[in-house]
């Protein structure tokens, strides 16, 4: 895309505007108005309904045919016939970024794929990796997988930088937007038996859209940090972020679906925006906030349910009114995070920071549940519930921790290392409780009947605890103690548990945990980026049920979702969004404030001052202020003095030229030893 194509672009985005603003009737639905596609179809660009521009006319793509677009199942195809071809050797990823294999592999690759006129070739090339990696379990090809899948990764990043570096400005935004967020179909052109193979069921009618999925979405699901951390991705995820790309989502399953109208990947202008535009409410920027509001609200009600459950609360026929409230919230809060699972799957949703926090608290919350209801209908003056529920304040507490500091390193090296933490557990308490069976029936064995073994015998637990307490070094009791059920036997069970568990397993252990915070520690950059990408990507909600806040969604729940089955698309969809806005009111009042604040600011000349800078007692704040923009009169004096351009070429050139004039001598210096017959100098030993 030139330069006078991306001018082009924008006057007839702002056309485009204009003339929607000349026909708004000024409805509740104004969805269209600030967020319509500003990718008009122009002579040269335009794009289709795939997330990708047109292909060219056919003169011209038949006497070009690589740069004619494919379908995205051909394109998904040939990628992974030539990955395959190219590739059958395990390299790893520092293997594969040498100049050599760049020279070699890499850049062929990208410039036999690199088409400009394809927006579906970084979703082909995440296809071929979430694929190559998810087919590992095949013996003689895993390392060999593993490398495939590298290089789709590597491909990718390049190729979105060739796009990043192609088109400048705001016509490449979101141009870059349309490759990472808009949807595509796997199954474009596929035969007609194998698209009728592909999803048996579809959940929710979506106008097409139901095949779709995202690049961002695959390359979270893979991990490709790399290409995450890229200066292109990172620029679309800064604009979805901040609420300057927006799109409809692409989910899984929906509560309350509603999906009349479908947005595609467009440019926000607040300035042409409806004052209660209830579509803010999904970006990430914004809607992180929401959410830890939501949090914060719900710690404080368990705060105060746990200050003021005195004696009178704690019997099960009075419940007090802190309590009270606090169930109803946290139901639908509960709700409100059983819908962000299912939205995406549990794989995408694992990838955030908090998202075991999260599973432990529901877990807690709803055995706490059961049993408070057990208790009230029973009416036993018992105390259970509460005491259970006292078991959620570390993990509430925790997670407020990682709502306020999500991009920091330690949570996020914290996340991982809970992760090989839990796995490692299961997997010695799985094998170790051998030891706890093998005593158990030795202390059988050594009694002559039941009745003795009961009324003499230590139980399951208190071996158990004996175990444990081996297990933690913190007592050797137990060793002496299987001494009674056999001589020998009893405390060679019991020493051999130490040695496996005291010292080899948590040996291990510290050994996986220092792995696993030695190599996030030396990406830290990357791992910051791409927790961050997550975020932004869960942020943006399809659900509709993400727009009612907690206690409300249970409510959407009961009276929406009945009456959707009961009124065509287009009445429900006014509906949804008439009490969408007036129960979000206040906060899209206070969001269409500050973002129109901001835009009218924006061209204001403002000097950022932080801490000390802001009293004036930082001794560095004259060096901040010397590289603001410099006047023209100086920047014409350093233009004559070196011109860029010029100087750099002159200088690259030169380097070239000294470089090809050593490896010419050194090349023609071993043809003259190798036709002499002598051989180079070898080392003495």
């Amino acid at each position: 895309m030139g330069r006078e194509d991306a001018r082009a672009l924008v006057r007839d985005t702002e056309r485009d505007h204009d003339s929607h603003d000349d026909d708004s009737d000024g409805d509740l639905d104004l969805d269209c108005s600030p967020e319509a596609a500003l990718y008009k179809p122009t002579d040269n660009i335009s794009l289709g309904l795939r997330g990708r521009r047109s292909p060219l006319p056919g003169a011209q793509a038949a006497e070009n045919p690589e740069e004619a677009v494919m379908p995205v199942y051909v394109t998904i195809h040939r990628i992974r016939r030539l990955v395959i071809a190219a590739v059958d050797e395990p390299y790893t990823l520092d293997q594969l970024r040498a100049p050599r294999m760049n020279a070699q592999l890499i850049r062929p690759l990208v410039d036999r794929l690199y088409n400009p006129d394809d927006l579906s070739t970084v979703y082909c090339l995440l296809s071929n990796r979430v694929q190559f990696l998810r087919s590992q379990e095949e013996t003689l090809q895993l390392t060999v997988n593993v490398a495939r899948a590298i290089v789709c990764e590597l491909v990718a990043t390049r190729i979105l930088r060739r796009f990043h570096e192609d088109n400048p400005g705001r016509p490449g935004l979101l141009l870059l937007a349309n490759i990472l967020v808009s949807g595509f179909d796997a199954f474009d052109a596929a035969p007609e038996a194998l698209r009728r193979q592909s999803r048996a069921q579809k959940w929710h009618e979506r106008g097409g859209h139901e095949r779709k999925l995202i690049a961002l979405e695959l390359a979270i699901l893979s991990e490709s940090k790399i290409l995450i951390g890229s200066i292109g991705c990172q620029r679309v995820v800064d604009a979805v972020h901040r609420g300057l790309v927006v799109y409809t989502p692409l989910s899984l399953v929906d509560i309350i679906p509603d999906h009349y109208k479908h947005h595609p990947v467009s440019l926000y202008e607040p300035r042409r925006a409806a004052i209660l535009n209830h579509r803010r409410l999904i970006v990430p920027q914004l809607r992180n906030l929401i959410e830890l509001v939501h949090f914060t609200i719900l710690l404080a009600l368990y705060i105060l349910t746990m200050t003021y459950c005195n004696k009178s609360e704690r019997g099960t026929r009075t419940i007090g009114i802190y309590e009270i409230a606090f169930d109803i919230y946290t139901a639908g809060w509960v709700l409100e995070q059983f819908a962000a699972i299912i939205e995406h799957g549990w794989e995408v949703h694992a990838q955030n920071l908090w998202s075991f926090l999260d599973i432990t608290f529901i877990l807690i919350y709803g055995v706490y549940g059961v049993v408070r209801v057990v208790e009230l209908l029973i009416g036993v003056d018992v105390n259970y519930a509460l005491p259970i529920l006292c078991t959620a304040a570390p993990i509430l507490l925790t997670r407020i921790a990682f709502n306020l500091m999500p991009d920091n390193i330690v949570f996020i090296a914290l996340h991982a290392m809970m992760r090989d933490f839990t796995r490692l557990t299961f997997i010695a308490i799985w094998c170790f409780t051998g030891f706890l069976l093998g005593l158990l029936w030795l202390m059988r064995t050594a009694f002559s009947s039941d009745a003795a073994w009961d009324n003499t015998g230590p139980s399951w637990a208190t071996i158990g605890k004996w175990l444990l307490w081996i297990w933690f070094g913190l007592d050797g009791t137990g060793i002496e103690r299987t001494a009674e059920f056999h001589t020998v036997l009893g405390p060679a069970l019991a020493v051999t548990f130490a040695f496996l568990g005291n010292t080899l397993f948590l040996t291990i252990l510290v050994a996986i945990l220092t792995n696993t915070f030695s190599k996030i520690m030396n990406n830290a950059a990357a791992e910051v980026q791409f927790r961050r990408a997550v975020l932004t990507f869960q942020a943006v909600k399809s659900d509709s049920i993400f727009a009612y806040p907690p206690p409300f969604n249970m409510v959407a729940l009961v009276f929406m979702l009945p009456l959707r089955l009961f009124l065509g698309p287009g009445a429900f969809h006014t509906i949804n969004v008439g009490v969408i806005r007036a129960v979000n009111a206040p906060v899209l009042l206070l969001i269409a404030l500050y973002e129109r604040r901001r835009v009218w600011s924006r061209g204001m000349p403002t000097v950022h001052k932080r801490g000390w800078t802001h009293f004036g007692l930082s001794p560095y704040g004259d060096i901040q202020l010397v590289f603001a923009e410099p006047p023209p009169e100086v920047l014409d004096q350093l233009e004559k003095l070196d011109h860029l351009d010029t100087t750099i070429h002159h200088d690259i050139s030169t380097r070239k030229s000294r470089d090809l004039d050593a490896d010419s001598t050194a090349s023609f210096v071993r043809r003259r030893k190798q036709s002499d017959g002598s051989e180079p100098d070898r080392p003495v030993y």
